[in-house]
């Protein structure tokens, strides 16, 4: 039972099984009730013919009782006494009494005694009439001839010339509806087995048939865990159902998952080389200090070693937004923020010119700190390539607050506008380990700005230099809060 084929077989079965006895069952049901039905339709008019002969004051010994092997006929008073039965009846049950011999016949009225008046009103009490109220059904059974048999009697009542009420229980055999009813049963019996065995085995090669893909993407998978080759891709049926969006989506996550492991190879390649050279210049120079103390490079292994710490940072930080890091959601204000950091940038070698809109709202809602780190790599890499100026503003614009930092130097062209994003790209004329940093700042700032809903681009500022945009979306009426 560990295949699905297997599952989805059995449960079929089984709700068919369940649908067609419940079926079965309400087919007997109908049926025998239709063919009981019929019987007593039969045994009543049986039983109203012979009440209408003893009506018409016929004498019991008399009585037709029309066919009378098969419609049995018993004739009681209102004591319950038996005064008449068919011919050849032995013995019966159902009607009330199991006697079969007859009584002496009821007195019968003198003929003075038909003009009294019962009532006392004048009125003569109905005589030779049978019961038009429906009659009662009763099942049973009879001995006639030495054979019995089951059978639906029918009960009227009927009242003589003497105005004695008489009660006639007629019966119609129910063989019929046995035998009717045990064919149907026999034959279901019969025909459900195989009727299952057919739905089993239909379900059990449908499923297969349409199962039939899945196990190739699982094959197919197995086979890409195995080499770790995530070039592979799954085969893709050519229906449009469930199990192709399934190999369809199943590509797109190899596509995704071999981009991420590429992006994370090319990562650790690249950090590994941006790490060995500041490393070995250390190392260099301790042991150039060590052999040689008048010859050590104190600032030179300072730089270093901040070089290496602001790298470390870098990585971390990266390390951290691949992890899926999501930024707090604290208000924080731009243009506070950006005035913040560009006072503490003291030792540039370009002041930068701060323009801030302070009658606008200019609240963003994110992490101060990682902000403020965007708001730096921005302006370390205006000040890295401008000649004479950085400017830096801030400004609300239709619900967002947009940071724009510009510079007049060479700017970016426009073919590198988004490979200068990327982790470790550095362009031609920054690739110097004086003038350029490792090549994440950028990146950074970029994935910092995806992740708290905005972008940055990259443009060409009005003196011909590049104008990096900010844009966050905004939050009106929050209040200013700090922390990072």
């Amino acid at each position: 039972m560990r295949s699905v084929r297997a599952r989805a077989a059995l449960g079929a079965t089984l709700v068919v099984a369940v649908a067609l006895t419940a079926a079965g069952l309400a087919v007997l049901l109908v049926l025998r009730g239709n063919l009981t039905d019929r019987a007593g339709l039969e045994a009543e008019v049986t039983a109203r013919e012979v009440a209408g002969e003893l009506a018409l004051g016929r004498a019991y010994a008399e009585l037709e009782a029309g066919d009378e092997d098969s419609h049995p006929v018993q004739v009681t008073d209102e004591e319950g006494r038996v005064v008449a039965v068919s011919k050849d009846l032995q013995a019966i049950s159902g009607t009330g009494t199991a006697q079969v011999v007859p009584v002496s016949p009821a007195p019968v009225p003198s003929p003075g005694d038909d003009d009294d008046d019962d009532d006392g009103d004048g009125t003569d009490p109905p005589r030779s009439e049978v019961s038009s109220d429906p009659p009662d059904f009763t099942n049973g059974t009879a001995t006639v001839d030495g054979e019995t048999a089951d059978y639906r009697f029918a009960s009227v009542e009927v009242t003589t010339e003497e105005d004695v009420t008489l009660t006639v229980h007629a019966g119609a055999p129910l063989a019929a509806e046995q035998e009717a009813v045990n064919t149907v049963r026999n034959s279901m019996l019969t025909g459900l087995p195989v009727m299952l065995l057919v739905v089993a085995g239909v379900t059990w090669l449908v499923t297969r048939r349409a199962l039939r893909p899945v196990e190739g993407i699982r094959r197919e998978l197995a086979a890409i865990t195995a080499s770790e080759d995530l070039g592979r891709r799954v085969p893709e049926p050519d229906s449009r159902d469930e199990i192709a969006r399934l190999a369809r989506t199943t590509n797109e996550t190899l596509t995704v998952l071999e981009a991420s492991v590429d992006r994370q190879r090319r990562f650790v390649a690249d950090a590994s080389h941006e790490l060995r050279s500041p490393i070995a210049s250390l190392r260099t120079q301790l042991e150039v200090g060590e052999a040689h103390p008048e010859l050590l490079d104190v600032p030179g292994a300072v730089a270093d070693t901040v070089r290496l710490q602001v790298l470390a940072a870098d990585l971390l930080l990266l390390a951290r937004l691949d992890a899926g890091e999501r930024p707090g959601r604290t208000a924080v204000d731009l243009g506070a923020l950006v005035r913040e950091e560009v006072s503490q940038r003291a030792a540039d070698r370009i002041a930068p010119e701060v323009s801030v809109a302070d009658a606008e709202s200019l609240e963003v809602g994110g992490s101060r700190g990682q902000l403020a780190r965007v708001v730096g790599n921005l302006l370390d890499n205006a000040e890295r390539h401008a000649e004479r100026s950085v400017a830096v503003s801030v400004r609300a614009d239709r619900g967002d607050v947009l940071v724009e930092v510009t510079d007049d130097g060479a700017g970016v062209p426009e073919a590198e506008r988004d490979r200068i994003f990327e982790r470790f790209v550095r362009l031609d004329d920054a690739r110097s380990r004086d003038d350029g940093g490792a090549g994440l700042g950028l990146a950074i700032a970029r994935d910092v700005a995806s992740r708290h809903g905005g972008t940055l681009t990259v443009g060409e500022g009005a003196g011909g230099g590049a104008r990096f945009i900010l844009r966050l979306p905004g939050r009106p009426g929050a209040e200013a809060a700090g922390g990072g």
